[in-house]
């Protein structure tokens, strides 16, 4: 009888620059709700505690964490109509991959809204529980198609054709 041979496993895909900040930007935005601390000092801690944070791209995590935490009520007020539930229920998890996610669809049209999407389940699943990601996913597909209409018809306009 011969062994049956499983495949090796594939070698983990290095992160990308990006990447790694939206992670650092979750992290420091789900540290703001704990803590309450203040953005620079949340900042301070991500980079004096891991060495990974010089490999992110600093500009795309400043922007996110800065701006998300200055922006929080609006965001929020622009993801209730999507969720479920109050705000408050969500887990902290989550609430920091949506803040993050809505603010990149709000504010850097420049991303295509499919990439946040995209990235922010992938944060879900690292961070959040076990079907966090399908929530997340959820709730930003319709963000997007409230902030972003003629990109999203733009996209299924090319599938179509």
């Amino acid at each position: 009888m011969s062994e049956q041979q499983t495949p090796a496993a594939k070698p983990a895909k290095p992160k990308s620059p990006r990447r790694r900040a939206r992670e650092f930007a979750v992290q420091g935005i789900y540290q703001w709700q704990l803590t309450g601390d203040l953005p620079a000092v949340i900042e301070r801690n991500l980079r004096d505690s891991d060495t990974s944070f010089a490999k992110a791209d600093e500009a795309l995590f400043r922007s996110i964490l800065f701006g998300a935490l200055k922006d929080a009520s609006a965001l929020k007020e622009a993801l209730v109509p999507h969720i479920d539930r109050d705000f408050a229920e969500v887990s902290p998890v989550e609430a920091a991959v949506l803040l993050a996610a809505a603010f990149e669809i709000i504010h850097t049209p420049e991303t295509p809204y499919p990439v946040i999407v995209n990235e922010s389940i992938e944060l879900a699943k690292t961070f959040g529980g076990s079907d966090g990601h399908k929530f997340v996913n959820g709730v930003l597909d319709k963000l997007a198609a409230a902030k972003r209409p003629e990109e999203i018809e733009s996209i299924r306009a090319k599938r179509r054709g």
